[in-house]
């Protein structure tokens, strides 16, 4: 099957449509994890602020370079503008200047708001238009805005989002918001793409892997592919990673693309839905300062 490995952004810009990411694991294990995805055909890595591992991330960048004889050019590195930073256009460029500096790169390929922190994206939105104007970033984006976000962001926004990270897989689709993504060019990208492995198990899912001699793992990522997404999904086993990057030489059928979409339950796969970092009547001030927005 030939079919390409990458994407093409509404700038231009093109994107792999499988990388790694990086939440959850400490600076040493994702130093070692980077190091090993990009010897194992990895270009694209995804980390943010928030995950704390900003500097492990840069360690494994410059390992992985120099033991693959690559130049910074070869890879699509991606992180997120942390919540308690959002609101204000001074504060956002200058944390930003210091994720570069822990990153070990004058630039990301892309750069995104990590959410829509309420009544502050906007302002955040405005710093990275600016950011993407001085080649800071090759292309900006947001990750968990849904259609009323982006509707707002867009009627505010010189610049369009290129994409939109949010979580997709079996278990949760957000229709509306991939609907709308879709038909405003803005370029989707799946975090957990494998719902906590809360379907591996599934024997719908295992009944498609047998036939295809393929892994559940790889038939998910797949099915997220075959809708157009860019996938990351975090291993830290140098095997896994190779399983995960094996999507391209088998395709499935619509009756069983349709067969993996009826496992929808519109669950998020961790602890989505008691935050109310969009417009809580709380404030907004008292969910960052407890740094419970991931």
């Amino acid at each position: 099957m030939d079919e390409s490995k990458t994407v093409t952004l509404n700038n231009g810009l093109t994107m792999p449509k499988v990388g790694l990411g990086v939440w959850k694991t400490t600076p040493a294990e994702a130093s070692q994890m980077v190091a090993t995805a990009i010897a194992n055909g990895y270009r694209l890595i995804d980390t943010a602020k928030q995950y704390g591992n900003e500097a492990g991330v840069g360690a494994g960048l410059q390992k992985g370079l120099a033991e693959n004889h690559l130049k910074r050019q070869d890879l699509f590195v991606t992180t997120k503008i942390f919540n308690g930073d959002q609101g204000d256009y001074d504060k956002v460029r200058s944390a930003f200047n210091d994720q570069l500096e822990r990153l070990q790169t004058d630039y990301v390929d892309l750069l995104l708001l990590h959410w829509p922190v309420f009544n502050r994206y906007n302002e955040s939105w405005r710093a990275l238009e600016d950011i993407y104007k001085d080649g800071q970033a090759k292309a900006i984006g947001v990750c968990n805005f849904n259609v009323a976000h982006l509707t707002n962001l867009l009627d505010h926004a010189a610049i369009n989002p290129q994409v939109n990270q949010i979580e997709f897989n079996p278990r949760i689709h957000q229709p509306e918001t991939v609907a709308f993504c879709q038909g405003n060019h803005i370029q989707l990208e799946a975090w957990s793409p494998l719902g906590n492995g809360q379907l591996l198990t599934n024997p719908v899912v295992k009944q498609i892997a047998d036939k295809y001699g393929k892994s559940s793992a790889q038939v998910e990522l797949r099915w997220e592919l075959q809708q157009g997404f860019v996938v990351i999904p975090k291993s830290t086993h140098s095997n896994r990673m190779k399983e995960n990057m094996a999507v391209f030489d088998f395709k499935l059928d619509a009756d069983e693309m349709e067969a993996i979409a009826e496992l929808d339950e519109e669950k998020h796969s961790i602890w989505y839905d008691k935050f109310k970092w969009s417009g809580n009547p709380e404030g907004v001030e008292d969910y960052i300062a407890r740094n419970e927005i991931i």
